[in-house]
Order: structure tokens, then sequence, then C-alpha cells
């Protein structure tokens, strides 16, 4: 599998990726919106992917800049539905900090919604945020996904409770932009 972007490409998460998320994950500017809990270590990290690895309705993959092949960032979809013809990109991020606001992590998103829409065949692609990030609030108003409203104590991070703010495009929609 490889989606692509004008600038980067997605492909599936290899076990060689996993230190590189490790060392995003420790970052504050990369998980301060994320319900990522502080102190995540490799080993959860391999965990996690491992638990995923054979479940159809997850994937893990990989954001790389075209230029070089190397790692940029990280997607993972969730809750991919045949029936509803559905799935829900749970987390998508640029993880090296000096490439953001470059216009990637919009690259990335477009990318992931031709193949939701294109290949996968959805009518509905879901994702969230947390409050207060407006910064991925605006990029997911400007690739054409809709508020659908807040989520309260939707999530979980460091042991309390966070809104998460419910956005979607439907087929339709993606289509007509």
């Amino acid at each position: 599998m490889r989606l692509e972007g004008n600038k980067v490409y997605i492909r599936e998460t290899i076990e060689a990726d996993w230190d590189i998320f490790a060392y995003w994950e420790k970052k504050p500017e990369v998980t301060e919106f994320f319900t990522i809990n502080e102190g995540r270590d490799l080993m959860e990290i391999a965990d996690e992917i491992r638990s995923r690895a054979d479940d159809p309705a997850q994937l893990d993959l990989t954001i790389c800049m075209k230029s070089s092949d190397a790692p940029i960032g990280r997607v993972y979809i969730s809750n991919i539905n045949p029936h509803y013809d559905s799935l829900d990109i749970t987390r998508i991020y640029i993880g090296e900090t000096g490439l953001r606001g470059l216009g990637l992590g919009e690259d990335a998103l477009k990318a992931v919604l031709a193949w939701a829409f294109d290949e996968m065949k959805c009518e509905r692609v879901t994702l969230d945020y947390m409050t207060g990030n407006e910064i991925a609030h605006n990029l997911y108003i400007k690739t054409g996904l809709k508020d659908e409203g807040c989520m309260r104590h939707g999530g979980k991070k460091n042991g309390g409770y966070v809104d998460l703010n419910l956005m979607s495009i439907l087929k339709d929609e993606y289509y007509s932009r």
C-alpha cells in the first residue's frame, strides 16, 4: 500500500519506524493535543502496533518525504467498517517539528482522504481533535471536513478526561469540492 501526495507518500508502518515514533511521541509539541499519555516509550508503542497488526479495522501508516524517503509523520486509521463504508482517521501528525507549517500535513490528509473515497469507497470519514487545537481544526475545515459537535470527555489523557470535537466528510462533499 502506498498513498501518494504531492510532497509526501504514506506507506504501511514497519518495525524500523517504531523508534522514531517513540522519539516524536516524547515531544510535548507533538503530543500536546493527542490522547497520548506522557512517558510513552518504545515498548508501549510496539505493543500497540503489534496488537493492531491482524485487525482489518485498524491500520498504522508512516508519512514519508518523497524527496528523501525519510519518515516525517504518522497516521493511525481505525474503525474501518466495510458494512457502513466508513473509517476514522484517529491520529495524523507531522512528527518532525521543523517541517510543520509547510503544507505536509495537508498533503498527507488529502492523500488519506483520496484513498478513503477512491479506493475504500467510503461514504463517510471521521476524525476528531482535542478542544483548543485550532491549527488542526483550521486544516480540517480547509480540507472539507465539517464540524459535528463536541464529545464531552470523549478521550482520556494522563488519567484525566478531555473533550474531543468530532468532524466528518461525506462522499458527496468530498467529490463536490
